[in-house]
Protein backbone atom coordinates (compact mmCIF):
# COMPACT_ATOMS: atom_id res chain seq x y z
CA UNK A 1 0.00 0.00 0.00
CA UNK A 2 1.74 3.21 -0.88
CA UNK A 3 2.48 5.53 2.19
CA UNK A 4 -0.08 8.08 1.72
CA UNK A 5 -2.97 5.86 1.33
CA UNK A 6 -2.06 3.80 4.95
CA UNK A 7 -0.71 7.19 6.50
CA UNK A 8 -4.65 8.43 5.96
CA UNK A 9 -6.00 5.26 7.20
CA UNK A 10 -4.04 5.25 9.92
CA UNK A 11 -4.82 9.12 10.66
CA UNK A 12 -7.07 9.91 13.50
CA UNK A 13 -10.82 10.59 12.18
CA UNK A 14 -13.10 13.83 12.92
CA UNK A 15 -15.88 12.79 15.45
CA UNK A 16 -19.58 12.88 14.23
CA UNK A 17 -23.07 14.26 15.13
CA UNK A 18 -26.11 12.42 13.90
CA UNK A 19 -29.12 15.14 13.19
CA UNK A 20 -32.71 13.22 12.60
CA UNK A 21 -36.19 13.99 11.21
CA UNK A 22 -38.73 11.31 10.89
CA UNK A 23 -39.32 13.32 7.66
CA UNK A 24 -36.50 14.79 6.32
CA UNK A 25 -33.77 11.74 7.11
CA UNK A 26 -30.35 11.53 9.09
CA UNK A 27 -27.25 14.17 8.74
CA UNK A 28 -24.06 13.36 9.87
CA UNK A 29 -21.82 16.24 10.17
CA UNK A 30 -18.19 16.48 11.23
CA UNK A 31 -17.15 17.44 14.68
CA UNK A 32 -13.86 19.52 13.37
CA UNK A 33 -12.41 22.11 11.03
CA UNK A 34 -9.13 23.32 10.62
CA UNK A 35 -8.06 27.04 11.63
CA UNK A 36 -8.33 27.77 7.86
CA UNK A 37 -11.90 26.39 7.36
CA UNK A 38 -13.21 28.73 10.21
CA UNK A 39 -11.33 31.46 9.06
CA UNK A 40 -12.62 31.54 5.60
CA UNK A 41 -16.41 30.48 7.09
CA UNK A 42 -15.74 34.31 9.08
CA UNK A 43 -14.56 35.33 5.36
CA UNK A 44 -17.81 34.24 3.73
CA UNK A 45 -20.52 34.95 6.59
CA UNK A 46 -19.29 38.75 6.11
CA UNK A 47 -19.99 38.87 2.21
CA UNK A 48 -20.89 41.94 0.76
CA UNK A 49 -24.69 41.55 0.26
CA UNK A 50 -25.99 40.19 3.30
CA UNK A 51 -28.53 37.96 1.87
CA UNK A 52 -25.98 36.16 -0.48
CA UNK A 53 -23.40 35.63 2.28
CA UNK A 54 -25.63 34.29 4.81
CA UNK A 55 -26.87 31.43 1.98
CA UNK A 56 -23.04 30.94 1.08
CA UNK A 57 -22.36 30.82 4.71
CA UNK A 58 -24.85 27.77 5.10
CA UNK A 59 -23.34 26.26 1.76
CA UNK A 60 -20.50 26.34 2.95
CA UNK A 61 -20.99 24.64 6.13
CA UNK A 62 -22.68 22.35 4.94
CA UNK A 63 -19.83 21.79 2.54
CA UNK A 64 -17.21 21.05 4.97
CA UNK A 65 -19.22 19.55 7.58
CA UNK A 66 -21.73 17.14 5.89
CA UNK A 67 -20.41 13.65 6.04
CA UNK A 68 -23.62 11.60 5.07
CA UNK A 69 -27.31 12.62 4.58
CA UNK A 70 -30.13 9.97 4.65
CA UNK A 71 -33.31 10.84 3.07
CA UNK A 72 -35.73 8.52 2.08
CA UNK A 73 -33.43 5.93 2.63
CA UNK A 74 -30.84 7.14 0.37
CA UNK A 75 -27.15 7.76 1.23
CA UNK A 76 -25.42 10.68 -0.27
CA UNK A 77 -21.71 10.50 1.44
CA UNK A 78 -19.58 11.60 -1.64
CA UNK A 79 -19.04 15.80 -1.11
CA UNK A 80 -20.66 16.44 -4.79
CA UNK A 81 -23.98 14.02 -4.16
CA UNK A 82 -24.12 15.83 -0.69
CA UNK A 83 -23.83 19.39 -2.02
CA UNK A 84 -26.34 18.18 -5.24
CA UNK A 85 -28.52 16.70 -2.98
CA UNK A 86 -29.08 20.03 -0.67
CA UNK A 87 -29.01 22.52 -3.76
CA UNK A 88 -32.02 20.62 -4.61
CA UNK A 89 -33.54 20.21 -1.14
CA UNK A 90 -37.26 21.38 -0.26
CA UNK A 91 -38.11 24.10 1.93
CA UNK A 92 -38.51 21.50 4.95
CA UNK A 93 -35.52 19.87 4.32
CA UNK A 94 -33.13 22.90 4.10
CA UNK A 95 -35.08 24.00 7.11
CA UNK A 96 -33.90 20.61 8.87
CA UNK A 97 -30.42 21.21 7.66
CA UNK A 98 -30.26 24.79 8.81
CA UNK A 99 -31.41 23.63 12.30
CA UNK A 100 -28.71 21.27 12.56
CA UNK A 101 -25.96 22.99 11.25
CA UNK A 102 -27.17 26.01 14.10
CA UNK A 103 -26.90 22.85 16.71
CA UNK A 104 -23.77 21.85 15.57
CA UNK A 105 -21.99 24.58 15.36
CA UNK A 106 -23.33 25.81 18.86
CA UNK A 107 -22.34 22.35 20.07
CA UNK A 108 -18.60 21.75 18.50
CA UNK A 109 -17.87 25.47 17.33
CA UNK A 110 -18.99 28.18 20.07
CA UNK A 111 -16.78 30.74 18.76
CA UNK A 112 -18.27 31.09 14.86
CA UNK A 113 -21.33 33.03 14.21
CA UNK A 114 -23.91 29.91 13.24
CA UNK A 115 -25.92 30.82 10.48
Amino acid sequence: MPRRRRDRAEAPRAPEHQYEDPEHGELVLRGSMTAGTRRQYAETRAGRVREDGYQRAIEYLFERLAVRWTVGGVDYERQRELLGRFRMASAGERSFVLESLRAHVAECFPELQAP
